[in-house]
């Protein structure tokens, strides 16, 4: 079984490494964007911003706790890189959809982490309480602006799709620590 300071140090990893990977994202998101989605434009800029910001949190974090960053950093950063060229490319609807599905899977692995950090480390969890909302504005700008991309044919696929591969990033990059962490705040189901 994993020491509570190495699930903290596995916490912190993948934390970071999705900020890594959604900066990739909204960054492949922008290019498209211009062509495919210029009224999210704005969002995108502004969620871009706030991921930096997370990202440099969690690099403070790790420093002061000499945690080293995720072993799967690049693949974090090549898949959201290519899924946002992806969803870019396919537009608006689809920008929306990733978003929604990206933030939604990350929420209740942050809910979680608060949970679990909250006796454990006080400073962490309160730091990601705070990211916490602005991941929240994200994905309520994406769930109120995709309602009209619902009915789609292919964006329920796509919503599943995107959400599987962000789960299957933070359980490879945690080792599974994600999961039992989250049983044992949540209990059995």
């Amino acid at each position: 079984m994993a020491s509570d300071r190495q699930i903290i140090a596995d916490i912190l990893r993948v934390d970071h490494a999705g900020e890594f990977g959604a900066i990739r994202i909204y960054k492949a998101q922008r290019l498209a964007a211009r062509w495919r989605a210029p009224d999210l434009l704005a969002f995108l800029d502004h969620t871009l911003g706030d991921e930096r910001a997370h990202r440099r949190a969690f690099e403070a974090l790790m420093a002061a706790r000499g945690v080293t960053p995720c072993r799967t950093l690049t693949l974090w950063g090549v898949g959201g890189y290519l899924l946002g060229l992806a969803t870019g490319c396919l537009g608006r609807a689809a920008i929306l959809i990733c978003t929604e599905a990206v933030e939604r899977t990350v929420h209740r692995h942050l809910d979680d982490q608060v949970r679990w950090l909250a006796d454990r480390d006080p400073e962490i969890s309160a730091a990601i309480t705070a990211i916490q909302v602005e991941e929240l504005e994200h994905l309520t700008f994406a769930t109120d602006h995709a309602t009209a991309s619902r009915a789609r044919a292919w964006a329920g696929l796509l919503d599943a799709l995107v959400g599987a591969a962000t789960e299957a990033l933070i359980w490879c990059s945690t080792y599974g620590a994600s999961s039992r962490m989250g049983r044992q705040v949540r209990g059995p189901r």
